[in-house]
């Protein structure tokens, strides 16, 4: 039936009218799934397969949500609330602070050269950000202790702030909540699907990206004389944590336990299977451990232990809750019959498995710039990836990849994400002229991305 399909894309369109309306998103995505699996059964669809069933399919809509909450906090939702306290934690005790000191050393060897030493802040960044997976966390950390020092060099503001977003478009590394759920969705090791499946992909994207940011920038504030002449301020708070510098390895803990242990490198002696979550909790001990040892202040740690726990609920609030709803999102979308007609239409165009990846990446990169989160777009269509690699013929890994990237490079382009608002408010520049001048080296990014991704030279997929 043709019916179900042409309903589950308007569902996709007013989906995306709410959301670029600044509706609630998880409210949105959440309703929309219970509805279009409630009208799948109504057209005579047969919805996805529930693993205790209720018998009574308006109590089964309900039984979905409890089993994806169920799912989901033992398993990817619990990795990602135990980032999100470990980043709190290290924010609280000034290792973030510490680690974005230290790695930015380096740009004051080529003083002289400001539009040089702006874009490669951009490769130099995504290592933060891989360390440091908050987007706007990240931004404003860069905002504190890097944009004065661009903007003194005579670069302009628009783009010193352009450029620490570009810091934040490659949502990877184990830390990284994207990176956690497309591992999840094709059933591959963190570890693995970042250094075999994300780093052969990102490091020359990375680079390609700070090459077009030099250009671009150098042209537009010669050609708009952009360099106005605004007091910049000290950024960095002054009641905030100043941590020794050794507090910087603090945030890199988790990364190197994994690398350490896992069979991707093979440099532990002993075999060990450590995880991403566990490695979390051990970092977060460790870190702990050494503060109390510098502070000597027991119940000030012991108190600190909080802030580990409000950051796991935060994330639960925000991010686990969002994947939920998400999850109910393709559910319904697949009771309707939106894969099989995805399928026949692709194949009716002759597109292929390359050509639906494509088409894919190019939706959720356009759907993060609509909704303002690579999180929401990605978790709403990620899903959906399995079966149609399988209708396809195709490896769930190589379409799942330069899906995931493009969600995280759409969100430095969308003029009402978090990231992009909260350094736009400090650098005194009007958000949609920040989106603006990032649109050009992102879009030219993405297409880079593509062609390397196809082109066959993938390592994971071989």
């Amino acid at each position: 039936m043709i019916l179900g399909p042409l309903i589950a894309a308007g569902a996709i369109g007013i989906v995306a009218w709410m959301l670029l309306r600044g509706w609630y998103p998880h409210a949105v995505l959440l309703l929309a799934g219970l509805l279009m699996l409630l009208l799948s059964v109504s057209l005579g669809y047969t919805p996805p397969p529930l693993t205790r069933p209720t018998g009574l399919f308006t109590l089964d809509l309900f039984r979905y949500v409890t089993e994806s909450f169920g799912k989901t906090l033992s398993g990817v939702g619990l990795m990602i609330m135990g980032i999100g306290g470990f980043v709190a934690y290290m924010d609280s005790i000034g290792a973030s602070r510490a680690l974005v000191r230290v790695a930015v050393q380096p740009l004051n060897w080529i003083r002289p050269y400001p539009y040089l030493s702006s874009s490669l802040l951009i490769p130099l960044g995504q290592l933060l950000f891989v360390c440091i997976p908050s987007a706007a966390g990240m931004g404003l950390l860069l905002m504190a202790s890097v944009y004065p020092l661009i903007v003194r060099l005579g670069v302009s503001r628009l783009s010193a702030v352009s450029v620490i977003v570009a810091c934040t478009s490659f949502g990877v590394g184990p830390a990284s909540a994207i990176t956690a759920r497309a591992a999840a969705i094709v059933n591959v090791p963190s570890v693995e699907f970042f250094f075999a499946g994300q780093l052969p992909l990102v490091w020359p994207t990375s680079l390609l990206m700070a090459t077009a940011y030099f250009f671009v920038n150098r042209h537009f504030d010669r050609r708009d004389e952009a360099k106005e002449e605004v007091p910049i301020e000290d950024l960095a708070d002054s009641e905030a944590t100043e941590a020794p510098a050794y507090y910087a390895l603090f945030p890199v803990l988790p990364l190197i336990a994994l690398v350490s242990f896992s069979e991707v490198l093979g440099l532990s002696p002993i075999a060990v299977k450590l995880d991403t979550t566990t490695a979390m909790f051990m970092s977060m001990a460790v870190s702990a451990l050494v503060h109390l040892l510098r502070t000597r202040d027991l119940e000030a740690s012991l108190h600190s232990l909080q802030i580990f726990f409000g950051g796991m609920a935060s994330i639960f609030k925000s991010v686990v809750t969002l994947i939920i709803a998400a999850d109910m999102f393709s559910k319904g979308l697949i009771a309707l019959g939106f894969i099989r007609a995805l399928l026949a239409l692709a194949d009716g165009a002759g597109l292929g498995a390359t050509g639906v990846g494509v088409a894919m990446t190019v939706l959720i990169f356009m759907a993060s710039v609509l909704m303002g989160s690579g999180n929401a777009s990605f978790f709403a269509f990620g899903p959906l990836v399995p079966r149609i690699a399988a209708g396809l013929g195709a490896d769930p890994l190589r379409m799942i990849l330069p899906m995931q990237l493009s969600a995280s490079m759409g969100r430095s382009v969308s003029p009402i994400a978090g990231v992009v608002i909260a350094t736009a408010e400090i650098a005194r520049v009007e958000p949609l002229a920040l989106a603006r001048r990032n649109a050009l080296p992102l879009a030219v990014s993405l297409a880079f991305l593509l062609m390397l991704h196809y082109s066959g030279a993938w390592s994971m997929a071989d």
